[in-house]
């Protein structure tokens, strides 16, 4: 018996999108959203974070799970009918590495959920056209995949320059009118673009005051990824493999991961080229390269015979710092460890955290460290960066030995029994997880 659309599982949907994508590379999809049914909201929802905080109704994902057939049957029934409607983003403020404030929103479960929907049709259609040095928020990508190959291109393609990249605050300047110019190229799906254009003129709520912004999209929300990597696909992806590699003199090479990006030159030439040509092609669309986070590095390979080359400079990318430096066969390679920024972020928030939590029982403060610890070696534990991993981890215990010892004038743990605590309860020793 031959299935029909509804009894069609929601991976066989996608798979038929994402090879029609493939087959018709220049042909946009005008009737996507009639595939969101009830068994698509159910898996976007199986997919959606059930830890994440919950937006201004309050409403949890282990509260809507109580009855999440009714509830999704309702929100089917209501994007169906048009009835659906996105609720104001409620925005919290994270400290910056420079001191300033980081704005992140925090959309509702059901906004979430929809998102997912959208987000996955989205996917599964750009996927077919994104090429394989943008990594940021992609299946099976990583940022520790970017780093490997980033560095293979240093090396194997004799690289003496680096421009790196950098935009001024791109997820709070993405103007809407060009997010959808450029959607309208792959998906003219007139219900997709609606819901995008509600989610984005939702509104934000800040404390008590509910703002409407004219751009910019709420980091935070579940499709804010996507639509920031279709736009910079159109913006500096396709630009650059177009428009940019034919007139270039010698071989370039680009690594993006998100906004964050770093383009990679044989020849000075072309670095002075393209530093010159990004700020009109942003301009084109709304938006600014930071004129003094965007630079020119000569990063080129120093010969045999050069002790060190004073003249090459480092660049920072995806929290690390990238120099030249010999390996112990004597050989030049590339070598990354912690940038300094990432590194004094670590450093205060183990600070902060022990002088907040000194009051906990020791069994539960050792527990919760040792999750921060292993989280951050994580994703800075890669090669030739341990050096870095054994400061923070000296730090971690330095920080908690000094709060402990203040915990009270009665309770105050001296210096000797402090060291005793390692003994019962050490924290873990750093080692490379990621050998790139």
């Amino acid at each position: 018996m031959e299935d029909t659309p509804r009894s069609q599982t929601v991976s066989t949907k996608l798979q038929q999108i994402a090879e029609q994508a493939k087959r018709y590379p220049g042909t946009a999809f005008t009737t996507l959203v009639h595939l969101i049914d009830v068994d698509f909201l159910r898996e976007a929802f199986r997919r959606t974070n059930k830890k994440s905080s919950p937006g201004i109704d309050g409403v949890t994902a282990e509260r809507y799970a109580e009855n999440l057939e009714e509830n999704l049957q309702d929100l089917y029934e209501r994007l169906r009918n048009g009835q659906y409607r996105a609720m104001p983003v409620e925005r919290v403020w994270l400290d910056k590495e420079d001191g300033r404030k980081r704005p992140i929103g925090k959309p509702v479960l059901e906004d979430k959920i929809v998102q997912r929907a959208v987000a996955m049709l989205l996917e599964a259609v750009y996927e077919q056209d994104f090429y394989d040095f943008s990594y940021g928020f992609r299946a099976g990508r990583s940022p520790h995949q970017a780093l490997r190959e980033l560095r293979e291109r240093c090396m194997d393609m004799n690289i003496g320059w680096i421009v790196d990249l950098d935009v001024c605050g791109f997820f709070d300047n993405l103007e809407h009118g060009h997010l959808r110019e450029v959607l309208k190229q792959r998906v003219n799906d007139g219900g997709i673009i609606r819901l995008i254009g509600k989610w984005l003129n939702a509104g934000v709520i800040d404390g008590e005051d509910l703002t409407y912004p004219e751009k910019g999209t709420p980091q935070g929300a579940v499709v804010s990824p996507v639509l920031a990597n279709v736009f910079l696909h159109h913006v500096l992806d396709d630009w650059f493999e177009r428009d940019v590699k034919p007139r270039m003199k010698g071989p370039v090479f680009l690594i993006r991961f998100a906004d964050d990006a770093v383009i990679g030159c044989v020849l000075e030439e072309d670095a002075r080229r393209i530093m010159e040509v990004l700020p009109k092609r942003f301009g084109r669309f709304g938006l600014a390269v930071h004129p003094e986070k965007t630079k020119r590095v000569r990063f080129r390979q120093p010969n045999k015979w050069e002790a060190t080359d004073r003249e090459n400079g480092a660049f920072d990318f995806l929290g690390f710092t990238h120099y030249w430096a010999k390996s112990r066969r004597g050989n030049w390679v590339v070598k990354r460890k912690t940038a300094k920024k990432r590194l004094r972020r670590a450093m205060k928030m183990f600070w902060q955290w022990c002088r907040q939590n000194r009051h906990f029982p020791l069994q539960e403060q050792h527990k919760q460290l040792c999750q921060k610890l292993r989280g951050y070696y994580q994703y800075y534990a890669v090669r030739d960066n341990v050096r870095m991993l054994r400061k923070v981890h000296r730090h971690a215990e330095r920080s908690w030995r000094y709060w402990l010892s203040r915990r009270s004038r009665k309770s105050k743990i001296p210096w000797k029994e402090c060291n005793k605590l390692w003994r019962y309860y050490p924290l873990p020793v750093p080692k490379i997880i990621h050998a790139i």
